[in-house]
């Protein structure tokens, strides 16, 4: 039985250049959506000054940065680990390891969801490698994938 595909409900953005034409998405799992994030980062905000020892998020956060940073960073390469090796199960779970400590993460740096949210639509209907192109070359040298 083939799929069934409804066309995306964003809109063409022809007037960009490097818009990319509209593409088909799948339709919507009977299931929670992206909001999770944002009632997970009013969580995580509201646990900033909590006790260490009554919230996991509240030890994080008074661990400082540089561990916040670590831990984020171990959470996406066991992200890694799972896609890599094709197991989908652990991936999610995985992946959704990943969101809560960018989250935690944004919180510790003073980020709120509707900044990232808005430098996505920002970029929406936008191909990656024109958006790429748009930013100001910072001079400095890094060992980012192209």
């Amino acid at each position: 039985m083939a799929k069934k595909v409804i066309k995306s409900a964003v809109p063409r953005r022809v007037t960009r250049a490097g818009a990319l034409p509209s593409v088909s998405v799948p339709p919507p799992l009977n299931a929670p959506d992206a909001r999770v994030l944002d009632r997970l980062w009013g969580t995580v905000l509201s646990r900033k000054n909590a006790s260490p020892s009554e919230s996991h998020s509240a030890r994080l956060l008074a661990r400082g940065t540089a561990k916040v940073a670590q831990k984020f960073g171990e959470e996406a390469v066991e992200c890694l680990i799972e896609a890599v090796a094709g197991r989908r199960t652990p991936l999610i779970g995985e992946s959704a390891d990943v969101l809560y400590h960018l989250l935690v993460m944004w919180v510790d740096a003073g980020v709120r969801p509707e900044e990232v949210w808005a430098e996505l639509a920002r970029r929406e209907g936008m191909s990656g490698i024109a958006e790429k192109a748009s930013r100001p070359a910072s001079g400095t040298r890094t060992s980012k994938i192209p």
